[in-house]
């Protein structure tokens, strides 16, 4: 049992202004694993005051002092690596193998990779009579979602360090054990007070409260499109600056010459990751028509190797939902399918067999879904594959990008360059060519309705910077 009664402030573990808690719960055994103080808008208050004051002497840190912060905090999170992918385990249910590399490594690498970044980044060039310097954007708020917990958060609070900005953090409520490692770490190595403050608490409060602070001058946010929204409107008073990162319903282009067997046993375990938590997965599998009955074998038997099951099991590949609301959500999306026609092929709403405790879901899959399917439509957030055919080249990139969302995408063919022809007319900020490996230094972000900004290498530390001239 993690109790986590204090907050992080101005560099002190200090006690929230309220009094309530929230308790975690661990997603396999539906019991209370931990607890966190319950925020309020006065601890966000106290936090922002903290890193306002904190802004000017952090700004004016050399580049090499901000990396050698990065770098330390870098082996801190590599020490703790297995506690950070043992807590997510618990919390949101990945795997353990998977929790390792991923909640455990990607955020280790985030830290790392951005002090990499400062080291070599331009912060002035001369264009003519004036000399353009980037400058740190100031405090930054930065609210995370419970899917990749800490690789979220390292996502925005590596490059706003890095940049010289100060930030406020909101963990998510539901897998918020993380963060509390992440804030014991930084508050080790001794990063300036009110640099880093970690304030936890539920979104229509602290969320919100950030959102609309005056003193804060950036918010990034990532999580749902509907959230996002209301996160832009808070901002839009005082005309902060924003950054989005929300839903995806990412399109895999499997084309004619494609290898079938590799392309969608690929695309089912793209689309199953984090058992579908994910908001760039490979959610839906386009496949030629004349091909529809090879593919859809091929993903039955793929789907069923996924066999759910305690994250800490050696050989589990599918663990729980994070939550009942989630379970819920992903089994109503399933019945919709059923009730629009799209055809079952594998899978359904009940839970799996012997796992009544535990948010668990079974692997699903259906095939001749439309384009205008509820299921082919909007975002489901669990292990849930629409499998839509087509008959051209062309109707595909069209069934592609008829989504609101465009955040990824995958194209498969047995010639790459066609492959790359398609993946440009995809309204995506990422495509995966030929089943293209996840790059920690490449942006990652959205067209349309999946948001704005990109995170990630260099591109990340840009989001947190303002750019100034000085005419000469």
């Amino acid at each position: 049992m993690q109790v986590r009664d204090k907050i992080y402030i101005d560099g002190a573990w200090v006690p929230s202004t309220g009094t309530g808690t929230i308790d975690v719960t661990n997603s396999t055994t539906e019991e209370v694993m931990g607890s966190i103080p319950d925020g309020t808008p006065e601890d966000v208050d106290r936090a922002v005051k903290a890193a306002r004051a904190a802004f000017p002497g952090w700004a004016a840190t050399s580049r090499e002092e901000r990396g050698k912060y990065l770098q330390r905090i870098t082996e801190g999170l590599q020490a703790r690596m297995t506690e950070i992918a043992s807590t997510v385990a618990g919390e949101v249910g990945m795997p353990l193998n998977l929790s390792m590399m991923i909640q455990g490594g990607l955020p280790t690498m985030t830290f790392g990779s951005m002090a990499e970044v400062v080291d070599s980044f331009a912060f002035e060039e001369q264009i003519g009579s004036s000399l353009v310097v980037r400058e740190p954007v100031g405090v930054v708020g930065a609210i995370t979602p419970w899917n990749y917990p800490l690789h979220q958060i390292a996502a925005k609070v590596a490059p706003a360090l890095a940049a010289g900005c100060t930030v406020v953090l909101k963990p998510s409520e539901v897998a918020p054990l993380n963060a509390f490692i992440l804030a014991e770490i930084i508050d080790e190595v001794g990063l300036p007070q009110g640099v880093f403050n970690l304030v936890a608490g539920v979104g229509p409060v602290v969320g919100e409260a950030i959102a609309a602070h005056p003193d804060v001058d950036m918010v990034s946010f990532t999580g749902s499109t509907r959230a996002g929204r209301r996160v832009s409107e808070l901002a839009s008073a005082t005309v902060k600056r924003v950054a989005l990162e929300l839903g995806g319903k990412s399109p895999n282009v499997i084309l004619d010459d494609a290898d079938l067997e590799r392309a969608v046993a690929d695309g089912v375990g793209k689309c199953y990751l984090n058992s579908g938590q994910t908001c760039s997965a490979l959610t839906r599998m386009l496949v030629p028509r004349s091909k529809l009955a090879e593919a859809e074998a091929i993903a039955v038997k793929a789907a069923e190797a996924y066999t759910p099951g305690d994250p800490f099991t050696e050989g589990t590949r599918l663990g729980p939902l994070v939550s009942a609301v989630q379970r819920e959500r992903v089994r109503n999306y399933i019945n919709k399918g059923v009730e629009e026609g799209a055809r079952l092929l594998t899978g359904g709403p009940e839970a799996p067999e012997g796992l009544d405790k535990g948010y668990f879901v079974r692997p699903t899959v259906f095939s001749d879904v439309r384009s205008d399917m509820t299921i082919a439509q909007e975002e489901i957030f669990g292990p849930v594959l629409a499998i839509l055919p087509y008959d051209t080249e062309d109707e595909a990139v069209e069934i592609a990008n008829d989504t609101i969302y465009g955040l990824a995408g995958g194209v498969w063919s047995g010639d790459p360059e066609r492959a790359k022809a398609v993946a440009r007319r995809l309204r995506t900020g990422q495509v995966e060519v030929n089943g293209g490996s996840f790059n920690p230094m490449a942006p990652f972000g959205g067209y349309k309705q999946s948001g704005h900004g990109r995170e990630l290498g260099k591109f990340g530390l840009e989001e947190y910077l303002e750019v100034k001239s000085l005419q000469t």
